[in-house]
């Protein structure tokens, strides 16, 4: 059978088209996700647009869960009615931690203040949340044999707060953020993925030099 000549004369498969814009695929010839909109008509919009409720949410979310830790933090600087960095010294030695308590301390009061404020004003959000799951995964495992319930000094709302933290190290900080032009906010799960590694091996030491 023979294909008429000029059946092909008018294609333009190998250029740019509609559906394809230029700048479409990446070096890998893979589609960059955020690079094309599928939708076409009023429905179109241009990808990285405000999404509303989303930022406000993750904006609350932040703010909620860095000032808690914020609270915390001074609180073993003596402030709010805190036991200051010697007393908190003291009640991490009553949980079992036998290493250099008070410059543990004066860590863990870092932590929790640096890494909120990070998470409260949306920059370098993964270190912040790093640094605030850090500080509590150690919280729950220095509970966990007292049970879930925080009534009977369990783990319970320490869990909550890290779980919380993990979730901003993977959902990225939201427009509403210092960091809302940042690879790390518009791709937060490798940033993400390696500040949890982070956390945990800095978890990992303070357990295995500490106790």
């Amino acid at each position: 059978m023979t294909v008429p000549s000029d059946r092909y004369a008018n294609d333009e498969s190998d250029g740019p088209t509609a559906a394809f814009p230029a700048g479409a695929f990446d070096s890998s010839g893979f589609t960059a996700a955020e690079s094309v909109d599928t939708r076409s008509g009023p429905d179109a919009r241009p990808a990285d647009q405000w999404h509303g409720s989303l930022d406000f949410g993750l904006f609350v979310l932040r703010v909620a869960l860095g000032g808690l830790m914020i609270a915390h933090g001074l609180q073993k600087f003596g402030l709010l009615d805190g036991p200051g960095i010697n007393g908190f010294a003291q009640v991490l030695t009553s949980m079992g931690f036998t290493g250099p308590t008070t410059l543990l301390a004066w860590v863990t009061a870092l932590a929790e203040v640096g890494g909120g404020a990070l998470l409260v004003l949306g920059l370098f959000t993964p270190l912040g949340a790093a640094a605030v799951l850090g500080v509590l995964s150690n919280a729950v495992y220095s509970k966990f044999d007292s049970g879930f319930f925080a009534a009977t000094g369990g783990f319970e709302f320490d869990l909550f707060l890290a779980l919380a933290a993990f979730a901003v190290l993977f959902t990225g900080s939201g427009r509403i953020a210092i960091d809302k032009n940042t690879p790390w906010r518009r791709r937060p799960w490798p940033f993400g993925l390696a500040a949890l590694v982070l956390s945990a091996a800095a978890s990992a030491a303070v357990i295995l030099l500490c106790r």
